[in-house]
This record gives structure tokens, sequence and C-alpha cells, in this order.
């Protein structure tokens, strides 16, 4: 067993995913078709046999509350584990006290009381896989304080805009905590997630909140980097990385799926994700129906044409209808004759008195949740 407390922290940046977000947080996006985007950070945890989990929200947490439920679709221990869902109060003054270190400060007497010698905390909008169990060993053999995740890129210029990077000596001493502005194209991504004792996390949180009422944890972090007051070490990940950080990145990490390298590279046989399941039946395919390149979920009925998309479960597409570079969530029609490209149609959405709903791949559209086109 993991001697860890996991938990898993709703957007510590403010990033905003327009349209999906007004309706769920992060964590509860739909991604591949049939999982949440919260289902790495938990499969990752629950694979590290880490059995007590505790999930942040700040807003909209009623799909994400029903797809947690009480964590037995996770494979957490059903005895000893437990997954808990904690609300924070959002503050209707101004966003900028919305925190994640305010989230923390809210539930610190439930932090307190857990048994666990240490906590691993991971965002719930980043997707990619670790041995979270692995990576506190190697915290633990470092003498470090606090161990940060962190993944190099070298397309920073157009992507991970706004999310974290780590700037690091020659030993992977972290000496500060910076935004990614685009500036350059290689970057050490910091991926949010830390490792550290579970005191020193809650004297970080009392700390945070003398500095002051808006700052994140990260922005503590780096507070601690260069003052000099603790030995913060960074380690790379290995693999497949998406950030959900805006809307652009949720449609491009969701497409990055159809390249079978980079599916195979985040889906491990021998490191499954979990996710709630739906029992219907197969997908069925009319005579007229054809589908290439595509995930296509099950419960769906394809009459039209599908290329290069994402389908989730129980959509249908009409006969004439073309389905191109395109998202569809659950539950959604395209009607018949309908053109759609390079769009992300939110669930139970209805394409249908419109001929053309056409994209760029550079600025893909978006069609709201439940409304009718």
């Amino acid at each position: 067993m993991c001697d860890a407390l996991g938990i898993i922290t709703s957007s510590a940046n403010r990033q905003r995913v327009e349209g999906l977000q007004d309706y769920r947080p992060m964590g509860a996006f739909s991604f591949a078709g049939r999982y949440r985007v919260i289902d790495f950070p938990l499969s990752n945890m629950s694979n590290s046999e880490i059995d007590r989990i505790q999930v942040y929200v700040r807003e909209n947490p009623r799909s994400l509350a029903e797809h947690l439920s009480n964590g037995n679709a996770f494979n957490i221990n059903s005895k000893k584990g437990k997954l808990q869902v904690l609300f924070s109060n959002n503050s209707t003054v101004n966003d900028i006290y919305n925190t994640d270190v305010a989230a923390y400060a809210e539930n610190i007497n439930i932090i307190e009381r857990s048994s666990n010698n240490y906590v691993i905390i991971a965002p719930s909008y980043m997707i990619y896989s670790q041995d979270y169990s692995a990576l506190l060993h190697q915290h633990v053999e470092s003498g470090a304080d606090i161990t940060c995740l962190y993944h190099r890129v070298n397309n920073a210029k157009d992507h991970f805009i706004n999310c974290n990077t780590l700037n690091l000596n020659r030993q992977k001493g972290v000496l500060s905590i910076d935004k990614n502005r685009g500036t350059a194209a290689s970057r050490n991504i910091f991926l949010n997630t830390y490792v550290m004792k579970k005191d020193l996390f809650i004297d970080l949180i009392r700390k945070s909140r003398e500095y002051s009422s808006v700052y994140t944890m990260a922005q503590t972090v780096d507070h601690a980097c260069k003052s000099g007051d603790y030995d913060v070490r960074g380690i790379l990940h290995h693999g497949y990385v998406a950030a959900c950080s805006d809307f652009r990145s949720y449609y491009e990490a969701n497409m990055d799926m159809l390249n079978p390298e980079t599916a195979h590279s985040l889906f491990n046989p021998n490191w499954p994700i979990y996710t709630v399941t739906t029992d219907s039946a197969p997908t069925n395919y009319f005579d007229t129906g054809r589908a290439s390149n595509s995930l296509i979920s099950n419960g769906c009925t394809i009459r039209g044409t599908v290329e290069n998309s994402i389908i989730g479960r129980g959509v249908t597409i009409e006969e004439g209808a073309v389905v191109r570079n395109s998202v569809v969530l659950a539950y959604s029609t395209i009607g018949k004759n309908a053109d759609v490209e390079y769009q992300v149609v939110d669930k139970w959405a209805k394409i249908l008195h419109v001929d053309k709903v056409i994209g760029t791949p550079e600025n893909p559209g978006y069609v709201k949740r439940d409304d009718i086109l």
C-alpha cells in the first residue's frame, strides 16, 4: 500500500474551457468517447494503491459527484479505502479568492485526520499516466522536502499556454515556478503534481494564507523555492500529457487519440484507466453508414459518414450526414444531410435544421448542451 493521501484538485490556475465548463467542472469533461478527464488521476492513484482519496470540486458539482459515486468503479479498496468529494464555497465577491489553497483551508481538519504520512496532489484537468507509488519512492530516496512532476515539451509557444512551468538547475532543483506565456518552445511543463509529507502540506496551507489570501499552492511553493526555505526538486514524466486548459487544448487532446501510437502511450493494458461503464447495445451500422479513423462508443446509430472523429455513447448520425474532425458527446443527434466539421457537439444537442456547421483546426466550434440547431 502507498502511504499517501491522494488529493485531486480543481483548476488551480483559473483556466477556463468556454462552453463545456458552463455545465460541469473540468474533471467531468468527456474524453475519448467513454472516459472523463478525472478518470486519469483517479486511476493513477488507484493503480498506485492509494486508497484514501479526496476530490475537490468548486462549481457545478452534480455531474462529477454522480460519476464518482462511492468510488467502486475505480477499484478503490472496498474495505479500507475511501473516496471523498469535498466542496469549497465559491466567493461571489471576487473569483480571485477561489484558489486551491482556499479549498484546502476549508477542509484542513479532514486532511489533518488522515493517518497517511505523505500527500500526493494531482490536478483534475491533466491527462497522463503515472505510477505515484514509484514517484513517492523517488521522493523519499532523494531527501527532498517537495517533489514536483514535470514534462519536457518543445511546442510551448502555442501549447500549454498559461500552464505552470518549472525553472530547474542542473541538479533538478526547482528555482521557480512561472507561467508559460508562449515565449519559448522548450519548457518544463509543471503537471501541478506534488509529493510531500502531510505535515509539511498542512504547514504550507497555513503559511500561504499568511502570505496572501489569493495565493495558489504553486505560488506558495514558488515562494518557498525563491526563499530557500525548502528543498524542492523536479522529476521528469515520460509518456503522453495533455492539459485541458482551454477549449482548443480540450479538442486537440481528444483528436490526439486517433493516432494509435499516441493512444497506446496513454492506455497501457498493465495500467488500466477505470471509468463508470454503461451497459448498452453495440453500435448499429446501417447500410448507408460509413466510419473511418474514428473512435465510436457503444449504443450509437450510424446511418451517415464519420471520419477522423470521436463519437460518444448513444449518438445518432442520420443518413446523408457527414461528421469530420469533430468530437460529438453522448446522446447527441446529427440530422439528415448535416455537414459537421471541426466541432465539439455537447451532450443531447441536436443538429436538425442547418446544413453546415463548420469550424477550422485553429478555431473549432462548439454546439451547446441540449441545444437544437
